[in-house]
């Protein structure tokens, strides 16, 4: 009897929605990763005033992203990675290109998701309302500021091979990134400001409330594009540089 290979297409396809699959069991991480940012809108309402929406929802978002791409996705393929997962799906019809990239089209929907929710409880709770156009863009700059997290992650899990280091770095700088964001950001030290800004948090940071505010979109915010997807690629050139299957 003849054995039939399936398509590498129909092989990804399979692929993916095993990966999707595992992401709607481990639920609860997704719900963590919504928390944090949806606790930031509600607890910084009185902010609003004084710094405006676009502020507070920009720094909620980046938070978020941080998030999906450290402690979402370096962390899951690292313990994936040490259970030998990897190993056996390189044995099977599908690419090896298409095993991760079927990863991250899974984290692009958690982004999606995350910055819907955000949208919504900025909506109802803060009654923060944007133009369509600044409800488009934001979505196009969350994706390109998750593209820069996910690089990170990518590099975190290229440079250290042990899982449950990888689970311990992620985090530390996870608060890292958090404490330094949010206190770079409401400094009065105008170098450690400046420092904060250029940032990966602070680059991202800027995009996304440029583009809630599309009429406000200035040159700080086209360099800090420029720097965001300069961030990514080397991030991202790293972690595939480094990356080992097994």
């Amino acid at each position: 009897m003849e054995t039939k290979i399936p398509k590498p297409s129909d092989a990804f396809l399979s692929l993916m929605r095993a990966d999707f699959t595992t992401q709607w069991r481990n639920r609860r991480s997704v719900i963590m990763s919504l928390l944090v940012p949806i606790i930031i809108l509600i607890s910084w309402k009185g902010l609003i005033a004084k710094l405006g929406g676009a502020f507070v929802f920009s720094i909620a978002l980046t938070i978020g992203l941080t998030s999906i791409g450290m402690m979402g996705y370096a962390i899951s393929v690292a313990r994936d990675r040490d259970k030998g997962v990897f190993q056996r799906l390189r044995v099977t019809p599908v690419p090896t290109p298409f095993i991760m990239m079927s990863r991250l089209l899974v984290q692009l929907g958690m982004i999606a998701v995350l910055t819907l929710g955000v949208f919504i409880i900025g909506y109802r709770v803060d009654k923060i309302a944007l133009t369509p156009a600044g409800y488009i863009l934001t979505f196009i700059t969350a994706f390109l500021g998750g593209a820069l997290y996910l690089g990170f992650g990518q590099m975190i899990v290229g440079l250290i091979k042990n899982a449950e280091t990888v689970n311990s770095t992620t985090r530390l700088v996870y608060i890292a990134f958090i404490m330094l964001g949010m206190f770079g950001e409401l400094s009065d030290n105008m170098e450690f400001k400046n420092i904060i800004h250029w940032s990966p948090f602070g680059t991202v940071k800027t995009i996304l409330a440029a583009a809630m505010q599309p009429v406000t979109w200035n040159n700080d915010a086209t360099l800090a594009l420029v720097a965001t997807l300069a961030y990514a690629l080397v991030f991202s050139f790293l972690g595939i540089k480094w990356f080992r299957w097994n």
